[in-house]
């Protein structure tokens, strides 16, 4: 098979159901753009029977590559794991339920074929639900507060790369795994355009809340440290509150102002300064788990099979 231009990869979890589908669509869009392509299915070990789907898809096209990892590591893992298979010079990156439409790749390689090495696809209509679209907003300006960036809540995976930014994004050894901020952190000539946001095709997303707040304390942790730099600034502001508190009393004491000491002020003082002591150990304690995860060099995804 000659090397392709264009790699699209998408991640597969519970979406037996799409995934015949979502490989139609991108063959349609890919023939009517005229050019050669690869299509790369990574089974992040899926429960249902996507892998049989995929095999079939596989055995029936030659185009389409089948990925199954070991173990379910995660949708950016196998992000990962999908790029470190493509051959495109160009790399497209699309999520499988359809909601990235995959007719809007031929408007991404147009718009790269300007001179960008990164065209990202901005969903100005999402068509997800209320409280998703409210805490993905609120994810990205506390984000953005925390590590001094300008991430846009209107932009995920969904866009194509330059093999030359994929290569980068691969070389980078972090164990937490975000791919839209190791795009944005790899930089290059980088656009964005809107792209139509569809509904989902079927099922739910395997994104509940615990996992969506999971992910974004791990993003934060992996690519801040300005919790630890918050703490420190809020310890030396109590140590000054408390020292001038501390000469007032003294004050108070000499002129004979003090009557009766305060047993709830004394309670109140030792409760709030042990939180925020017991509070600044636990953010310490996780930056340093994190440290140890990243000391042991695991492997973030082990590929089990691959098909074509």
């Amino acid at each position: 098979m000659e090397k392709p231009l264009i790699s699209i990869i998408s991640p597969v979890y519970k979406a037996e159901f799409i995934l015949e589908k979502l490989v139609f669509e991108i063959q349609k869009s890919m023939n009517s753009m005229n050019t050669s392509y690869e299509i790369i299915l990574v089974d992040d070990r899926s429960p249902d029977d996507s892998w049989e789907k995929m095999k079939f898809l596989s055995s029936k096209f030659k185009e389409v590559k089948s990925v199954r990892l070991s173990r379910n590591f995660g949708q950016h893992p196998a992000i990962i794991a999908g790029l470190s298979q493509a051959k495109g010079e160009w790399i497209v990156v699309m999520d499988c339920d359809l909601q990235d439409q995959p007719k809007e790749i031929g408007k991404l390689y147009n718009k790269a074929l300007e001179g960008y090495d990164v065209v990202l696809a901005r969903r100005e209509n999402r068509q997800d639900g209320y409280f998703k679209k409210l805490f993905s907003k609120l994810f990205s300006k506390f984000f953005n507060y925390l590590a001094d960036t300008q991430f846009n809540n209107e932009v995920a995976n969904f866009g194509i790369y330059n093999t030359k930014v994929i290569k980068s994004v691969l070389s980078m050894n972090d164990y937490i795994k975000a791919f839209p901020l190791f795009v944005y952190f790899v930089g290059y000539n980088t656009t964005a355009i809107s792209v139509e946001h569809a509904e989902r095709d079927s099922g739910e997303s395997s994104y509940n809340f615990s996992k969506s707040i999971s992910l974004a304390f791990n993003a934060i942790i992996s690519y801040s440290n300005k919790p630890l730099k918050i703490f420190v600034k809020m310890g030396m502001l109590i140590s000054l509150l408390a020292f001038i508190g501390g000469i007032v009393n003294i004050v108070y004491y000499f002129e004979g102002n003090i009557k009766v000491s305060g047993y709830s002020s004394i309670i109140i003082s030792i409760w709030l300064l042990s939180g925020i002591i017991i509070t600044v150990i636990g953010i310490v304690g996780i930056y340093i788990g994190k440290v140890f995860e990243q000391t042991k060099n695991r492997p973030v995804f082990i590929i089990d099979n691959v098909i074509n």
